[in-house]
């Protein structure tokens, strides 16, 4: 049994490039230093003393940000590459990240907010194309997974540390986070190879003749509007819940960081292998509306009256982390199934705009719910919109998703 385990976790990990190794290595280190925004809200609260409402003006701020930077990210991919992308993005990101704890009046705060996240967020679609680019057509979901272990083996150590550190002193945060972007650039550097975002010669891809935009893919387009709705639901678990965890449960930083970071351990640890199994079962989205139905299940611990608070918390996070591994990879193949290679910065950064619109619709409208109607109704709510979500997912099961898609599960 041990034996079999073993080699299904190795043959899990065979047959990924060098670059997407590298890339996977970097994005750990990324993903280490990612302190400041899970602890965002709690900063505002906490240290400056501001209400949940202005809380939610900063993050909401922060997607604004987002949203700029993914579209600007995707532009330059397809103009410059996604290497010198990373590049800018992690050093001038590292630099204002540091900035940014120095700053303590609020006006100020909201307008360094929005500089900040459209730099460090112009990352992302360089990130995800340069997998696509180093990635086999067959290794995709693969590389998509090595990637997100990696993410979420940095995001368990950078949580834990990061509730640490915070007990401390939360200007630690935006240090720390600020010299791992600043490495993260200088290794893409020294280690990243030079190219303008093409895959490497030694990779087979197939290139369709005619350019492809993602703006012009019906099925594309709702599938995206599907996933910014699921993703507005997903962030606030790293937005608003901790502040509830604080707030109403009592659970102190030290121990908010150990449960954020319990959510990497567990995807560090099984999806990589879960997703090879799932991909050859069904197809992309049966996975996509179990994970998205996971998720609400989460929102709904959260409404469970009488029980420890730790039991409560424990909960919500694994429900939540398994609709991640189950939802994210497969959404990330759709995506990028979809591109050709002239157009993966265009598609990268349509899948990047889902994450910053959910980064703006998320903090703020949760914020308001909460001030108006506390956090129960939040959760309901959240838990509502993850199940009308599934079941329009539900619906595109035996639509078209691409060729690729098909042929993994036959």
């Amino acid at each position: 049994m041990l034996l079999r385990i073993a080699h299904t976790y190795r043959a899990s990990f065979t047959g990924l490039s060098r670059e997407t190794w590298l890339l996977s290595s970097i994005i750990l280190i990324n993903r280490a230093g990612t302190m400041v925004v899970p602890f965002m809200s709690m900063y505002i609260t906490q240290n400056m003393h501001r209400s949940v409402a202005d809380a939610g003006i900063v993050i909401t701020l922060f997607g604004i940000g987002s949203v700029l930077g993914s579209a600007a990210g995707g532009y330059l991919i397809d103009k410059v590459g996604f290497r010198p992308v990373q590049i800018i993005a992690s050093i001038t990101g590292g630099i204002l990240f540091i900035l940014f704890g120095m700053v303590q009046h609020f006006t100020t705060l909201c307008a360094l907010t929005v500089g900040m996240s459209f730099v460090a967020e112009s990352f992302r679609p360089a990130n995800v194309a340069a997998i696509a680019a180093y990635s086999a057509p067959a290794n995709l979901t693969r590389s998509y997974s090595l990637n997100r272990l990696a993410m979420n083996i940095g995001w368990a150590v950078g949580s834990s540390m990061a509730g640490i550190l915070a007990a401390i002193n939360y200007h630690l945060l935006f240090w720390v986070e600020g010299i791992a972007y600043i490495l993260v650039g200088l290794l893409i550097i020294a280690l990243l190879p030079r190219t303008r975002g093409g895959p490497v010669k030694t990779i087979q891809t197939t290139t369709p003749a005619k350019k492809k935009s993602p703006w012009k893919d019906p099925f594309l387009l709702r599938f995206l509007v599907l996933t910014t709705l699921y993703m507005t639901c997903f962030i606030l678990m790293f937005r608003l819940v901790p502040v509830f965890w604080k707030e109403e449960l009592h659970i102190n930083e030290s121990v908010i960081g150990l449960l954020l970071g319990l959510n990497g351990v567990i995807i560090a640890l099984f999806e990589m292998v879960l997703v090879g199994h799932w991909e050859r079962k069904q197809r992309h989205v049966y996975y996509i509306v179990a994970g998205v139905v996971a998720t609400g299940v989460a929102y709904l611990c959260l409404t469970l009256p009488r029980l420890p608070a730790l039991f409560i918390a424990t909960a919500s996070v694994l429900f939540l982390t398994f609709g991640e591994m189950m939802a994210m990879p497969f959404i990330n193949t759709v995506v990028m199934q979809r591109a050709d290679e002239q157009s993966r910065g265009k598609y990268a950064a349509a899948y990047a705009l889902s994450w910053s619109v959910a980064n703006i619709t998320g903090p703020v409208g949760g914020a308001l719910v909460v001030m108006q109607g506390g956090y129960t109704l939040l959760w309901g709510i959240l838990a509502g919109l993850c199940l009308v979500c599934a079941f329009i997912f539900n619906r595109l099961r035996d639509q078209n998703i691409s060729k690729e898609s098909r042929s993994s599960v036959s």
